[in-house]
């Protein structure tokens, strides 16, 4: 099934920070908590709250990921 159309064409999606956290399952703190410390994802301000791209979360997570790969086999763990 394919996903719907962008109600503007050519704009890419976004998730605000509460769509995030609840995405992610996380409490919103935890995306804050990540940002502040230069972890999170980029995000734009519009207005006075943050807004998040679609591609931006994935390429933070993709990040992540390899963080925790990373972190794993120099553990000496096996996946």
């Amino acid at each position: 099934m394919s996903e719907p159309a962008h109600p503007v064409s050519g704009l890419e999606p976004v998730l605000t920070m509460s769509e995030l956290a609840a995405h992610l399952g996380v409490p919103v703190q935890t995306i804050h908590d990540h940002r502040h410390r230069g972890r999170g994802p980029r995000g734009i301000r519009v207005g006075r709250e943050l807004r998040f791209r679609l591609s931006e979360i994935q390429a933070w997570l993709t990040e992540l990921e390899e963080h925790d790969d990373a972190a794993s086999s120099r553990a000496g763990e096996v996946r």
